[in-house]
């Protein structure tokens, strides 16, 4: 736990880290012990939840590796948002739900150029349910590789997250594990594989974002090649 703590914070937590810390401050030199404990525990969970490790990330041309840490919650086909533009074909959707006690940086699952970025207002249903895929606010993001095929990523608020955060745009090349972008607070990361990739995770299955493996697209032609950090 106490690991968790001594890593980089997020940039665009400060802010918050601040405002609770603030808010402790008061309370202490007030003397109202009631709210000062509460308050106390929300700045440490701030600077828990805001954390921003760096992360091993497998080169491996052949994989898609984990865009969020968190739980794969479903794993179904299910045809991809019509913004991604990976047409009107079910496709395996890997379905990963943060929790508030999760690292929130989203990771890109391969290397590529950003082909589609694209944003949707929608509802804040809980994350872990089937319709917020279809229902909830998300981003959806389509990845060009090298050898032409889209991988498509979709960040989707939940019922605690009301923000997300996107730091890439359409023609940015991106390397496998790159960071592009974060979710404020629980929430849900789906990733699109591309036809005939097979499927390396099962349900309840933990992720390590820009670490685990999940699928293989060519093994036969990938050659892997030492890990680098994000």
């Amino acid at each position: 736990m106490l690991a968790n703590f001594l890593v980089p914070i997020l940039e665009d937590g400060w802010r918050f880290i601040a405002v609770f810390a603030a808010a402790t401050l008061i309370a202490a030199l007030t003397g109202v012990a009631w709210l000062f404990w509460p308050l106390l525990l929300l700045t440490l969970w701030s600077i828990y939840f805001f954390r921003d490790p760096s992360r091993c990330v497998p080169q491996d041309d052949g994989i898609l590796i984990a865009p969020a840490d968190g739980l794969v919650q479903m794993i179904v086909d299910a045809v991809p948002p019509a913004e991604l533009g990976l047409g009107d074909r079910p496709l395996t959707r890997v379905s990963i739900f943060l929790s508030v006690f999760d690292v929130h940086i989203n990771r890109a699952p391969c290397g590529g150029v950003v082909d589609v970025v694209a944003y949707r207002p929608g509802l804040f249903l809980n994350a872990s349910g089937d319709k917020a895929s279809d229902d909830n606010e998300r981003m959806a993001i389509a990845l060009r590789r090298a050898d032409g095929r889209l991988v498509g990523c979709v960040q989707i608020a939940g019922w605690v997250a009301r923000r997300i955060v996107c730091y890439i745009k359409p023609g940015q090349a991106v390397a496998a594990g790159e960071r592009f972008g974060h979710i404020r607070f629980g929430s849900r990361t789906d990733l699109y594989l591309p036809s005939g990739a097979r499927l390396l995770v099962a349900t309840g299955q933990r992720m390590i974002g820009g670490e685990t493996v999940i699928a293989e697209l060519d093994p036969v032609a990938s050659v892997p090649r030492k890990a680098i950090e994000f």
